[in-house]
């Protein structure tokens, strides 16, 4: 598509890389193609973007949102509120996030930036307590002038965002790159892999690819341990009201838009294996992701472990697409975030690094140069530390696989 100059922001939003994930695959042993649709490209950030835009749209066409008046309230885990106040900044709507405890400041942060007012919420608190981010939504909807709740749980906006965007815009990706013999390709979208909050993503990806591109398609949900949105129940038994870490996905209850019946088979993850999986991206694909995005990563590798999947998994030029939904933008201050980024095994680059620096004869840097050579983490880290023979008063630290700064 030719570069063009855009209306607004609203215009950047989708139309995101599907990007090989080569490197996960060959360390897994995987002869299918391995590939990530890769959402926080979005100009807001994540896949949440699209059902945004999508709602708003669809209630200033239906007559629902008053210019100057409407006050758009909406329950959320973050990413769908940060697309919500993106829209309705540009708009000029007023915004209202109802917020779990558990979400991150970041997403608080970007949300007011926005200009949106945030209550935060008990995350223990059950779907329908008074309590509850939907509660207490609910109740501010009601005593507010024109306030109106667009609603992602029910809204069938939300899946047709995906049904009408993203899936399309998969299919073309794959339909449009051609088989060679160094990269073949079955020209398909042979198994798809989302996970699911709303359901709304996997819902309407899975009818996208099924209704028009391939009916045989494999539609896979990932959904995290404590949650109860797999299928069978049974999947849920263990785990069922544990809490977890990762954000934006899983619930207490099942949303209307997810529809059970569009996706083929589920898979449960845990924090650790999604947090392994982020690290994982991150370092070996250089791709940048949230929590979610780890998740959906780590529950594809678990179903292509599976008997139906060791099939795709062995079979060169079958298509394996992962919804990545998110950036890490939103974690940073996680500390799950802070131990993989700054807590990390020490590479032997950072040990020959150390026995260069632990030459005093040869570390002859004074202040104003030193800081060129390395830099020093900051205190909050408790990262392990190699302490260098000083020069002047500076005591230069290197620990980690973090590299040299210039």
């Amino acid at each position: 598509m030719p570069f063009r100059i855009l209306d607004d922001a609203l215009g950047a939003v989708g139309n995101t890389p599907l990007i090989r994930l080569d490197k996960v695959a060959k360390v897994n042993g995987l002869k299918c193609n391995l590939l990530g649709k890769v959402e926080f490209f979005s100009a807001g950030g994540s896949v949440k973007d699209r059902i945004a835009k999508a709602m708003v749209q669809a209630a200033e066409k239906e007559g629902k949102l008053i210019p100057g008046k409407s006050v758009v309230i909406e329950p959320t885990s973050g990413n769908t509120g940060i697309g919500l106040a993106m829209a309705c900044a540009i708009k000029g709507y007023s915004v209202i996030i109802t917020l779990p405890n558990k979400m991150s400041l970041e997403k608080e942060a970007l949300l007011r930036a926005l200009g949106a007012e945030v209550i935060r919420t008990p995350t223990e608190a059950a779907w329908d307590s008074p309590e509850s981010h939907i509660g207490v939504a609910q109740k501010l909807q009601r005593e507010i002038p024109y306030g109106i709740i667009l609603d992602q749980y029910r809204n069938v906006n939300n899946p047709l965002a995906h049904e009408y965007t993203t899936g399309p815009e998969i299919i073309e990706a794959i339909e449009s790159t051609p088989s060679t013999s160094a990269r073949p390709s079955s020209g398909k979208v042979d198994v798809m892999v989302s996970a699911a909050g709303t359901g709304g993503t996997v819902t309407g990806l899975s009818r996208a690819i099924k209704k028009s591109h391939n009916k045989d398609c494999v539609i896979v949900g990932v959904d995290p341990k404590g949650s109860i949105l797999a299928l069978p129940v049974e999947l849920n038994a263990v785990d069922e009201g544990s809490q977890y870490v990762v954000e934006g996905i899983g619930y207490d209850f099942i949303p209307d838009v997810l529809s059970h019946s569009d996706v083929t088979e589920w898979v449960k993850t845990s924090d650790d294996e999604a947090f392994t999986a982020v690290q994982t991206m991150m370092r070996q694909e250089g791709l940048l992701v949230g929590g979610s995005s780890g998740s959906a990563l780590s529950g594809a590798l678990a179903w292509l472990k599976t008997e139906a999947g060791q099939q795709i998994a062995n079979t060169e030029g079958k298509n394996v697409v992962v919804l990545l939904a998110d950036g890490i933008r939103n974690y940073m201050s996680k500390p799950w975030f802070l131990e993989i980024a700054l807590e990390a095994k020490p590479s032997p680059l950072a040990g020959v690094i150390s026995n260069i620096l632990q030459k005093s004869p040869t570390v002859t840097a004074n202040e104003e140069e030193l800081p060129a050579l390395v830099t020093s983490v900051h205190e909050e880290s408790q990262r392990k530390r190699v302490p260098v023979p000083q020069t002047g008063s500076l005591d230069a630290r290197v620990s980690g696989p973090a590299p040299v700064s210039h």
